[in-house]
């Protein structure tokens, strides 16, 4: 993958963890749904980080 095209799929991911934050509730979760969409957001901001940092090659690499 190119350095833009990178960056663009890392915003793609910041913007996606943004808008499921947004149905976060401010504290400890209390049910499983709001355990899974706190899960869900950092998921996301990992994989934007790796898209963006692209660390030891992963996404720039070409295996096939």
């Amino acid at each position: 993958m190119e350095f833009r095209q990178r960056i663009v799929t890392a915003c793609l991911w910041l913007a996606v963890a943004g808008v499921i934050a947004t149905t976060v509730d401010v504290g400890i979760p209390t049910t499983a749904a709001d355990a899974v969409r706190v899960l869900v957001v950092a998921l996301a901001v990992f994989l934007a980080g790796v898209y963006a940092f692209d660390p030891k090659g992963i996404v720039s690499r070409k295996p096939f």
